[in-house]
């Protein structure tokens, strides 16, 4: 099982989570919201081979902590994942798009200064912008679109971009989002979860239930759910080379 999207430390009992993390197996990139969040997971998590830890600056938060995008380029040479990071143009943060795009161009130009790293990227209601910092960075590294909710062709821009996605059972619950996950190359695909935001009626969702949206895409694409899984594991494995 792989989750390759998951807020572990601000689950309400993280270390009960990260127990059961390691009795499953599970596979969990722990995205941070804000730089100074990133050692403090790393000592949550501890030296647990199974589960690496993001450094990120959220662009919900970056009108309230911007200038902590010092103490990240500062703490990047420490960090082979990023995440999470990027730009939200959603309503509700539109106002601070600048400020977003300005972060988030930082980040992108210091970890192509440092031959690149993993990402884990936002692109909320900003798809085009994102598309666009990537290309202007191209050596940032490997970007990995988390939940992508843009259009059909910002997606296939994406994708000819050599982007990688991440999806989850929550993108499962709407149209769009079955319909955008059924256009993703199989081979740039990996699972997330987005636990706890990203929940199931009541309940937030869990790193070990990462897989479960295989079911319904195998489902919906006439596959089976076990070649699916079998690729991402395989998609997985190779994430690290794929610069």
């Amino acid at each position: 099982m792989i989750d390759l999207h998951c807020h572990i430390d601000l689950y309400p009992e993280p270390a009960s989570i990260l127990r059961e993390v390691d009795a499953r197996g599970t596979y969990v990139l722990a995205v941070t919201t804000t730089p100074k969040a990133w050692r403090g997971t790393g000592k949550l998590v501890g030296a647990r081979k199974r589960v690496r830890v993001a450094l990120g600056l959220h662009p919900e938060l970056v009108a309230l902590r911007y200038s902590e995008v010092a103490l990240l380029c500062e703490l990047l040479p420490e960090a082979r994942f990023v995440g999470e990071i990027g730009l939200d143009g959603s309503p509700a943060h539109r106002s601070s798009l600048g400020l977003q795009q300005e972060v988030f161009e930082r980040i992108l130009e210091a970890s192509a200064s440092l031959g690149g790293r993993i990402m884990s990227i936002h692109s909320r209601g900003a798809a085009t912008l994102v598309l666009d910092a990537l290309e202007r960075h191209r050596g940032a590294g490997v970007p990995i679109l988390h939940w992508f909710t843009g259009t059909v062709s910002e997606l296939e821009r994406a994708i000819a971009m050599g982007c990688w996605f991440s999806i989850g059972p929550a993108m499962f619950q709407s149209k769009k989002g079955r319909d955008l996950a059924l256009r993703m190359p199989l081979k740039r695909v990996l699972t997330e979860t987005d636990g706890p935001f990203a929940r199931n009626g009541q309940n937030a969702i869990m790193p070990w239930q990462a897989y479960d949206c295989l079911v319904e895409l195998a489902s919906l694409s006439g596959g089976e759910p076990d070649e699916l899984r079998q690729q991402v594991q395989e998609n997985f494995r190779s994430l690290s080379t794929a610069r």
